[in-house]
């Protein structure tokens, strides 16, 4: 049985970019671009994983999330995004994992396949008490930074610090 996932994220790009990934590993995609929509869609159609972007507009990350895990707490989630520092509130707030833009694909799929094939007892269990299993994987800023200069020749502010 093929399995459902909604990708939220304000960013098109991301969005088609992520569908074109998971359909390849034959996942069913559904997006939406925030978290009315999300919430919209989410009502109509069952949905077996949530990949959500925090910076949306209408209804931001963390509203959606609190929702979605009050209508359904054993729904996995993964976090996407930009934003550093956000480990200690997505673990909190019911989140499975957290992943920091740039995604590490890889790593991304392998963490949907764990998530997605989890037995629903261990998954009530774990999202009972919040205790273990919780997944984060940081951006590697340099690897990223190399990434980004072998692609466009105007150099970064951020490479151009001043020692005061």
């Amino acid at each position: 049985m093929t399995k459902k996932i909604l990708v939220v994220d304000d960013e098109s790009s991301i969005r088609e970019a992520l569908s074109k990934v998971l359909h390849a590993e034959d996942y069913e995609v559904v997006s939406a671009e925030n978290g009315q929509e999300a919430a919209e869609v989410f009502a109509a159609e069952k949905i077996d994983l949530l990949l959500l972007d925090l910076g949306l507009p209408v209804k931001d990350g963390w509203e959606t999330l609190a929702w979605l895990a009050g209508v359904n707490p054993l729904l996995p989630v993964i976090i996407i995004t930009g934003r550093h520092a956000q480990r200690e509130l997505a673990e909190k707030m019911g989140a499975d994992a957290l992943m920091e833009k740039p995604l590490n694909v890889p790593c991304l799929l392998q963490t949907i396949r764990e998530l997605v094939n989890e037995p629903v007892e261990r998954r009530a269990q774990r999202a009972k008490s919040r205790t273990s299993g919780f997944r984060c994987v940081s951006c590697d800023n340099e690897l990223f930074r190399e990434m980004l200069n072998e692609r466009f020749t105007t150099p970064f502010p951020c490479h151009e610090l001043k020692k005061t």
